[in-house]
């Protein structure tokens, strides 16, 4: 058990692993469920704070772990071999267990960081194919890594960054973020990918062409609402504008998180979750008018 979290059930992923769901689930069938997506390297127990504020509020919420973190960390010394498609198919199967545990309510998919845009990635996926895409999508401190999003100087960083640990990962076989500070430990994979979108601007899971996800994106019809958050330096206002660009037919909404709303406390790309109350009444609120007649 998380906190006071509890197992709610379990999805299997596409390669028949199973992994645990966990949250609190509302008495009434219709409110919505909101599963949250964690960022790269965080596990799922982190966000417990702001799962009980999401629930105060009235809404289910659930939590499950990426692929190689938190619960679901490998553990042999071995890297697991994965990337964005791999964990785009998980959430896949986490979004269908969670429709199976309240068939009757609005799926919301809420991402931090790296979470936010595989939240967009699966939305994307999921309307082309047989999956029930989400009835809304909330994106917490997300933005696109790609380095122009960020100016000349911290782009050229970022550009350097991304690409060096793109090449170590592939030379160690897998990313030491848990011994360098960032990331957590995750697959050469995982790196590649997002270097490459760091370099590119552009996202591409597996096979498919990055024109065909992109294409995908821009057709994704369904209301976003896109958090900034004061303070955060790896998600700053150009590179969620450069994310949410990618979304035309979206209906998005943008709100930009301030340490006016904690009392002065200070935010950044991770501190809002500590501080988050206000936060979970305005995705409440949001998520009320934009789901409302959603759900089966």
């Amino acid at each position: 058990m998380i906190g006071d979290l509890r197992p709610v059930g379990e999805a299997v992923a596409a390669d028949g692993v199973r992994f645990p769901l966990r949250g609190r689930l509302q008495p009434v069938p219709t409110v919505p469920v909101v599963l949250v997506v964690p960022a790269m390297g965080t596990a799922a127990r982190f966000y417990r704070s702001f799962a009980r504020a999401l629930y105060s509020t009235g809404l289910s919420v659930v939590l499950g772990d990426l692929r190689g973190q938190g619960e679901r960390a490998p553990n042999g010394s071995r890297a697991p071999a994965f990337g964005y498609a791999e964990l785009v198919a998980d959430l896949a199967a986490a979004s269908t267990a969670v429709r199976e545990l309240a068939p009757q309510a609005p799926l919301v998919l809420l991402g931090h960081s790296l979470g936010g845009q595989l939240a967009l990635l699966q939305a994307a996926h999921s309307a082309t194919g047989h999956e029930r895409p989400p009835d809304a999508v909330v994106l917490i401190a997300a933005g696109s890594v790609w380095y122009g999003s960020y100016g000349m100087l911290c782009g050229a960083g970022v550009l350097i960054g991304s690409q060096s640990a793109a090449l170590l990962a592939t030379a160690l076989g897998h990313w030491p973020g848990d011994r360098l500070g960032f990331g957590g430990r995750q697959p050469a994979r995982v790196m590649r990918d997002w270097a490459r979108q760091a370099r590119t601007g552009r996202y591409r899971l597996g096979r498919h062409p990055g024109t065909r996800t992109e294409e995908l994106l821009r057709r994704l019809r369904l209301p976003v609402l896109a958090v900034g958050v004061e303070g955060d330096r790896l998600a700053p206002p150009a590179a969620v504008d450069h994310l949410c660009g990618k979304l035309p037919s979206a209906r998005v909404d943008r709100w930009h998180y301030t340490s006016a709303e904690v009392d002065g406390s200070r935010l950044d790309h991770f501190r809002w979750a500590r501080h988050g109350t206000d936060l979970a009444r305005y995705v409440a609120a949001w998520t009320a008018t934009e789901t409302a007649g959603s759900g089966r």
